[in-house]
């Protein structure tokens, strides 16, 4: 979706996106706020590293973990058709997939899922994976297809974290069974949910879940990945076309800026769940001191937490193969920012709660 009332991003946010690039190395940075249906817009450095082309609103890109908040919207919507219940069990579901080590179908739900209160293993921590999938044999695993059912098996090889509600672990594997959950009940794909339940009443052309597909469906930037070495003269490879099958229904959809505003307006603003099933997504627990979350709240598939200026601002953030994005709103979805770099290195937390900062903490209208 391309917005014709698309206008510069203010001048601080700019400012912002320019000093990213200049003093932290990324390719390119780009931020879209959203106010109605004003949208503003702004980029630095490159979106394409050889071309040299700057971005645009309607590039699409990976957007890692942002994936769990269209996930779980897709699940409340079943829940409130009465097709499932969050209290339904994986294994009424998903029977015997989630055994051993400590894990048990049979006691987890799937409010468990979405909440990451299951204590289900996380498979992307599993040393294998990492080493196939979050390091430079990436190069030769780039490919790959993986089926979901054995991410499940990677996580069920290793201990369970707690008991199912006795505590809250950030885990991908939640999401996957909550994707496998999906296709079960509703006897589609999961690509086919998103696409009938989300992108098509929003019209958004350029967002989708792309399977085994490699590439991406039209134009897009370069993303660029150090492929997880930590030493600033690493080589940078172009790791745009890959599969990304290792993160069905975890961190695997594709968008641009301009729709993952859209996205998270309509869903703050009560456009794609009933007003029981938003409340029960904006139920927040606090994750606990220590966690790489430190001071965020989660939800069903979505966080919050309070900017330095004092607003609340809720969302999810995106973490995946050259590409790293932060999707926040303000409670009623009114005002909307998403950020993004392309590139996976470097201290991103404090760059994008920035750029939210300067962005809401105003409290006003986007001049």
């Amino acid at each position: 979706m391309i917005d014709d009332r698309t206008r510069p991003a203010p001048t601080a946010v700019q400012h912002l996106l320019d000093r990213a690039v200049a003093e932290q190395g990324y390719p390119g940075m780009s931020a879209a706020l959203r106010e109605g249906e004003r949208l503003r817009f702004g980029s630095a450095g490159a979106a394409d590293l050889h071309s040299g082309r700057t971005w645009r609103p309607e590039d699409q890109f990976r957007i890692g973990s942002i994936t769990k908040t269209f996930t779980a919207t897709v699940v409340l919507q079943l829940a409130a058709e009465r097709r499932l219940s969050l209290d339904d069990t994986v294994d009424r579901w998903l029977p015997g997939l989630v055994r051993g080590n400590g894990h048990d179908g049979t006691e987890i739900t799937i409010r468990h899922l979405l909440a990451q209160t299951s204590g289900i293993f996380g498979y992307t921590l599993d040393q294998d994976w990492l080493d196939r999938f979050w390091s430079p044999n990436l190069l030769e695993h780039r490919f790959e297809k993986v089926a979901p059912e054995e991410l499940v098996r990677i996580a069920m090889a290793h201990p369970a974290e707690f008991r199912p509600g006795q505590g809250w672990g950030y885990s991908n594997t939640n999401f996957v069974l909550a994707a496998l959950i999906i296709e079960r009940v509703t006897g589609a794909s999961y690509a086919q949910a998103i696409e009938h339940r989300i992108a098509r009443p929003l019209k958004l052309a350029n967002t989708y879940a792309p399977g085994y597909r490699t590439g991406f469906h039209g134009p897009h930037i370069r993303a660029y990945s150090r492929l997880s070495v930590q030493d600033p003269q690493a080589p940078t490879h172009d790791m745009t076309e890959l599969s990304t099958s290792w993160s069905f229904g975890a961190g695997d959809i594709v968008s641009t800026a301009g729709e993952l505003t859209a996205f998270l307006a309509a869903l703050l603003g009560g456009r794609l769940l009933k007003p029981a099933q938003l409340a029960e997504m904006l139920t927040m627990c606090r994750v606990p001191d220590g966690s790489w979350l430190d001071g965020y709240e989660y939800g069903l598939g979505l966080s919050s937490f309070t900017l330095p200026g004092g607003t609340t601002v809720y969302g999810h953030g995106g973490a995946t193969i050259g590409t790293w994005s932060y999707l926040y709103g303000s409670r009623d979805g009114g005002k909307v920012m998403v950020q993004a770099v392309n590139g996976d290195w470097g201290p991103l937390f404090p760059l994008f709660t920035e750029g939210l900062d300067t962005a809401f903490s105003s409290g006003g209208r986007l001049p």
